[in-house]
C-alpha cells in the first residue's frame, strides 16, 4: 500500500474506504460479509474508513467490526456531521455524542461538515456557534481534524476553502469531472492553500466500470497495459499529487484485491502521456451522448441570477449517458440544496454568458432545454421539500 501525507504528516493510505455501500440484508449492512471484506482491507494497508450518519446502519456496523478485531486505534475514522439537521448548538453535541456511541470510540480522526453547500450555509452554522465547539472538540482531542465534503460548482468550493482554516476536505472527482464540480482548479487550489483533499466518486457510483460504452472497453482493451476500467480510474487520480487519499466503496472481496493491487503500485508520474490520451479518447466517447457540449471551462461565469450554468449542463448531460437518477440527484444537488438556488429556471435571456463561451453554446436555449428536461415534477416536488426542511 501506499501513502501520502495529512496536514499534520500522519501517513493516510491513498486506497480509502467508503462504507456507504455495505452489503444489505434485510434492511441493514451484512456485518460478517462486511467485517470480512474490511479486515482484507485493513491487512491490505488501508487505514482510512469513511461513514457517516445518515448511511443506514454504517457508522454501527464499522464500529462494531473495529472494536471485536481490536483495531480501533490502528486506523482512522472518518464520519461527518449531518449539519442539514442541526437547529442548535445543542444539535451539534447530540448528534455527535450518538456518533460515537454508534462507532464504539471516544474520538473521531477526521470529522466532516457532510455536503456543505455554500458559504451561507457555513455562516449559519457559525450563528449557531459551530467554531466554539469545533474548537472545545479539537482541545479534548474528541475531534482530531475538520474537514468538510462538497459536491457543487468550482466557485463556491474556493470560497467554502477560504472561509475556514479546514484539515482536509472530500470533494467528486474522475475523470469525467475534471472540468466540474470542484474539479482540478479546486483541487490544485485546496493543495495550495495547504489543505489535504479526499476523493469521493472515483467511479461516478460504478458507472465508469459497469455503464462505459462498448467502444471505450474496446479502447481498454487495446492498449499494452491491461488495467481494469477501475485501474484506470483510479490510477488517473493518484498521478495527481494533490490528491491524498481516493475513497471506494467497496463490497466484495474481489473489489477489495483489486484496487489494493493497484494502490500499491501506483506512484506520481507513472501515467503518461498516451494513457492521459487515451483517457481523453473515452471521454470523448462517453460524451459523444451528451446534449450539449459544455467543457466546463467556466468562462460564462457567474451568471447575474446565480444559474450555475456549468452545473446545469453537467447533470443535464448526465441524464442521456446515465440514467434519470444519476443526474436528477446531481441536479437537485447542484441547484436545490443551496440557500439561493442555482436552477437553470432562474435565467432571464441576458445572454451575457454566450458572450464568452469558447464553445459558442447557444446557452439560453440549453438551459430551457435543461429546464424542461430537469424541472419537472420530481424536482420540483423535491424542491418545496427542502424549503419546508430549512424553514422548520
Amino acid at each position: 500500500m501506499n501513502y501520502r501525507k495529512d496536514k499534520y504528516g500522519n501517513d493516510i493510505s491513498i486506497l480509502g474506504y467508503g462504507c456507504m455501500r455495505f452489503t444489505q440484508s434485510a434492511g441493514k449492512p451484512d456485518m460478517l460479509k462486511a467485517e470480512k471484506e474490511i479486515m482484507e482491507a485493513y491487512r491490505a494497508g488501508v487505514n482510512y474508513y469513511d461513514t457517516a450518519y445518515i448511511y443506514p446502519g454504517s457508522e454501527a456496523c464499522l464500529g462494531e467490526i473495529l472494536e471485536r478485531n481490536n483495531i480501533r486505534d490502528k486506523v482512522n475514522i472518518a464520519t461527518k456531521l449531518p449539519h442539514y439537521l442541526v437547529k442548535s448548538k445543542e444539535n451539534m453535541e447530540k448528534y455527535f455524542q450518538e456518533e460515537l456511541k454508534r462507532l464504539r470510540t471516544d474520538y473521531i480522526d477526521y470529522y466532516l461538515m457532510h455536503m456543505l453547500t455554500d458559504v451561507k450555509t457555513w455562516k449559519r452554522l457559525r450563528d449557531l456557534g459551530i467554531l466554539e465547539w469545533l474548537e472545545e472538540k479539537k482541545a479534548n482531542k474528541q475531534i482530531r481534524q475538520i474537514g468538510f465534503s462538497y459536491h457543487g460548482n468550482t466557485d463556491t468550493f474556493i470560497q467554502l476553502i477560504d472561509s475556514y482554516d479546514w484539515d482536509f476536505c472530500q470533494i467528486q472527482y474522475n475523470y469525467m469531472d475534471e472540468n466540474s464540480q470542484a474539479g482540478r482548479k479546486g483541487l490544485q487550489y485546496a493543495n495550495s492553500k495547504g489543505i489535504p483533499v479526499v476523493i469521493m466518486e472515483p467511479l461516478r457510483g460504478g458507472k465508469l466500470v459497469s455503464r462505459l460504452p462498448q467502444q471505450a472497453i474496446n479502447l481498454f482493451n487495446s492498449y499494452p497495459k491491461k488495467y481494469t476500467p477501475a485501474g484506470w480510474a483510479f490510477r488517473w487520480l493518484w498521478n495527481q499529487p494533490e490528491v491524498t487519499c481516493v475513497l471506494s466503496g467497496m463490497n466484495s472481496i474481489e473489489m477489495v484485491k483489486e484496487n489494493v493491487q493497484s494502490a500499491s503500485t501506483a506512484f506520481v508520474g507513472d501515467f503518461k502521456e498516451s494513457e492521459e490520451k487515451l483517457l481523453k479518447e473515452v471521454v470523448s466517447i462517453i460524451n459523444a451522448k451528451m446534449k450539449v457540449g459544455c467543457t466546463g471551462c467556466r468562462y460564462c461565469m457567474p451568471c447575474p441570477k446565480g444559474v450555475d450554468i456549468p452545473g446545469t449542463f453537467a447533470a443535464y448531460n448526465r441524464r442521456y449517458s446515465e440514467g434519470y437518477k444519476a443526474s436528477m440527484i446531481e441536479y437537485v444537488m447542484n441547484t436545490a440544496l443551496r440557500k439561493d438556488s442555482t436552477a437553470a429556471s432562474n435565467c432571464i435571456g441576458c445572454g451575457k454568458c454566450e458572450m464568452h463561451c469558447p464553445q459558442h453554446i447557444e446557452i439560453r436555449k440549453e438551459l430551457k432545454n435543461a429546464c424542461k428536461v430537469m424541472e419537472g415534477p420530481v424536482y420540483k416536488i423535491a424542491r418545496k421539500v427542502i424549503l419546508l426542511f430549512r424553514a422548520y
